[in-house]
């Protein structure tokens, strides 16, 4: 579960300080708890990891990632206009505002570059990426409509 967290011209990403892509560049999110919609687990991971709530939580994408050793994720993308709090730091992330029109896509999951446009034009995608480590083998992205 990813969440970004779009405000007029930066987003409020993390770098990301354990487990699978630790020190990379993110968007908060984690795993759905028993009986949670993907929407209140995305909202739940941002209050847990930057201390803030998400206002205006949309869906925007959906993706699939395969990896070489066998394992998997399904990552649900949804967008905010805005937040109420101050973002804090945590022991799950770091607290990053970007400008939209400088992403720090080599700090990030080399994936991040082809769905991230769609994203930000509020397009719904599906995405499907193989990856051998940190190193993407190949990808998938579909425009949903197509």
């Amino acid at each position: 579960m990813n969440f970004y967290p779009i405000f007029w011209k930066d987003m409020l990403l993390i770098r990301k300080k354990r487990g699978l892509g630790a020190g990379k560049i993110n968007g908060p999110g984690g795993r759905l708890d028993d009986g949670e919609s993907p929407r209140e687990c995305a909202i739940r991971e941002v209050q847990e990891e930057l201390r803030v709530t998400p206002v205006d939580v949309e869906p925007r994408g959906e993706l699939a990632f395969q990896f070489a050793d066998g394992y998997a994720l399904f990552v649900y993308v949804f967008s905010a206009t805005g937040c109420e709090g101050e973002p804090q730091e945590t022991d799950e992330a770091t607290p990053l505002w970007t400008p939209i029109d400088a992403m720090p896509f080599d700090e990030m999951w080399a994936d991040d570059e082809i769905w991230f446009p769609h994203l930000l034009s509020g397009q719904p995608f599906r995405g499907r990426f193989l990856f051998d480590g940190d190193t993407m083998l190949g990808y998938e992205v579909i425009l949903k409509g197509e």
